[in-house]
């Protein structure tokens, strides 16, 4: 009948589909007292969007069907998106799982087929802008660059040819609910079910960072890579302020931080977990017997793993709520951290320091630092100077690409060694350009951004780190592939910078305006009164007593005087 051959249509599909879904939650307390809550969800689709085209990928059962349209259309190889709002304190909270800096960010791999890369990367930013409700629709070519060696791609393929790479920030973006909730319907199950039902917005965006993401790459689905695969990875990263209780312990619970309690798994996921950090040894409850061991960041940490497809997870309340009590401030310093500020005085002239930290007590390894500085920054590249150590460090590897006014920005990318246990500074002049009156933002005396500086490096672990492929391993610690034990690879972005430039008075048309029509009205108005007023001459009035002398004698009836 009709209704066993739609069953057995719908049960042919989900079989041949050759997708899957994983959602995970990682919660960590950090050194500082607040709580890092980081949201995975991983779609995995073995289909190939490049060769087989629009026509035939019809069918689009977990993986965003307007994801996939972009993939195809424009022929992208990865993209990578995020947006930020807040900056990570890497002091304090130490490395995040993915980083990000504040703001926009958005680079793409192109396929090695595509002719117009500029004309398809604007269309692919207007495009996005529309998808997720941003202002990626203002990254043209002046804040556009192509780096030669800091963004490598992440899946499929050791390109080399930058020519098909395009990176851009827009550090003034503001996140809000509106960017929040097209990326939540990205998601198999949106926020009906599963984790994402725990992403309310007055939570989330009331905390001190917040950054959310999507990336997009082809992988391997096993080590010899007799199969590929699209992956979809959607991250969220949130850090809450402490919560402290009477007796000195900080303390949370998941209806604290998100006012929600957790109730299923999406139906549609294959894996749902969480994983709560239980290195510190902290009072967790309710305790589970599942632990898992992983090798993140260079630290070897232990997590109490939840498993949300079993019933015993919920209890029999149907609901599942975490409250975790800890007292301990144990952490390792971060070996690699960076920071970036201005200085000079006047609006003629500045200097850019960037300021890189190798916190490793006896091991040097090398950094790939990227600065992309707007045009109206007139970089004097010959003041361009390294130290470490109060002595020079010269770069072993340099690619400056000059900026040209309202055309490209600056791009400087450069390979340095960092002593152990070091600091070292780079800085370089610059003089501020004046703009014309258009090209001015609306509040021009705040100031004007540039991006964050990006630094890459593949930093020394203090643990083997594990290269082995499983699909079991958690999202967290699988994101970047690690190809050596001894190394673990680290992006770290540094603060943005405001920089005011020389700024007229824009209030002086408004000045010269209430002046002008000021003296046009006065002049012309008595000009006008003169030409149209029509002069009479009156006969002078008699005198008082005269006028007295004619009351009374009208009263009296006699002839009034002359």
């Amino acid at each position: 009948s009709i209704s066993q051959s739609s069953l057995f249509l719908n049960k042919k599909q989900h079989s041949s589909s050759k997708d899957q879904f994983q959602e995970e939650l990682v919660i960590r307390p950090l050194h500082s007292g607040d709580i890092y809550a980081s949201f995975q969800f991983r779609t995995l689709w073995d289909t190939d969007f490049l060769q087989e085209g629009q026509k035939k990928v019809s069918h689009y059962r977990l993986f965003p069907k307007s994801l996939g349209q972009v993939l195809s259309k424009f022929s992208v190889q990865e993209l990578h998106i995020s947006f930020t709002q807040g900056f990570w304190r890497t002091m304090q909270w130490g490395q995040p799982f993915i980083p990000s800096p504040p703001g926009a960010e958005l680079w793409v791999w192109f396929h090695d087929t595509v002719s117009d890369v500029d004309g398809n990367w604007k269309e692919l930013t207007n495009v996005l802008s529309g998808i997720f409700c941003a202002s990626l629709n203002f990254i043209d070519m002046t804040n556009t660059v192509q780096p030669s060696a800091s963004f490598k791609p992440l899946g499929l393929g050791n390109a080399t040819d930058h020519r098909f790479l395009r990176y851009a920030t827009l550090p003034r973006e503001i996140v809000c609910t509106e960017n929040l909730t097209p990326w939540k319907k990205l998601l198999p199950c949106g926020s009906k079910a599963g984790l994402a039902v725990l992403m309310k917005s007055e939570k989330l965006f009331h905390s001190s960072f917040h950054s959310q993401a999507v990336h997009i790459r082809p992988i391997c689905q096993d080590e010899q890579c007799t199969s590929k695969a699209w992956e979809l990875r959607q991250t969220l990263n949130v850090v809450f302020d402490h919560y402290t209780s009477g007796q000195g312990k900080k303390e949370w619970s998941l209806f604290k931080m998100f006012s929600r309690t957790l109730t299923e798994a999406c139906p549609l996921a294959s894996s749902s977990k969480v994983y709560v950090d239980i290195t510190d040894n902290p009072e967790l409850s309710p305790a589970t017997p599942l632990l898992s061991q992983a090798v993140v960041l260079g630290d070897r940490r232990t997590y109490s793993v939840y498993d949300l497809t079993r019933a015993e997870t919920f209890g029999q309340l149907r609901s599942f709520n975490l409250l975790l009590r800890w007292k301990g401030d144990n952490m390792l310093r971060p070996l690699l951290h960076a920071e970036r500020y201005v200085a000079g005085f006047g609006l003629q002239t500045g200097e850019i320091h960037t300021v890189i930290y190798n916190n490793h007590p006896y091991r040097a390894f090398p950094v790939l630092l990227m600065d992309s500085v707007p045009w109206y920054l007139q970089l004097y590249i010959h003041t361009l100077t390294v130290t470490s150590k109060s002595r020079d460090n010269k770069p072993s590897y340099i690619h400056y690409q000059p900026a040209k006014d309202r055309h490209r920005p600056h791009l400087l990318e450069m390979l340095i060694q960092l002593p152990p246990h070091s600091m070292t500074e780079v800085t370089v002049q610059f003089e501020r350009a004046l703009l014309k009156w258009t090209e001015y933002t609306p509040d021009p005396n705040h100031g004007f951004y540039v991006g964050s500086s990006v630094v890459s490096a593949l930093v020394p672990s203090m643990v083997a780190m594990s290269t082995n492929f499983t699909q079991d391993q958690p999202l967290f610690s699988s994101f970047v592939p690690v190809k050596e034990e001894s190394s673990y690879f680290v992006r770290v972005y540094t603060e943005p910078l405001l920089v005011n430039l020389p700024t007229p008075d824009f209030s002086m048309p408004y000045n010269v305006i209430c002046l002008t029509c000021t003296v046009v009205a006065v002049g012309y108005g008595s000009f006008y009164n003169l030409l149209t007023r029509t002069f009479q001459v009156d006969e002078p009035s008699p005198p008082l007593a005269k006028r007295l002398a004619n009351f009374i004698r009208r009263i009296r009836g006699v002839p009034l005087l002359a």
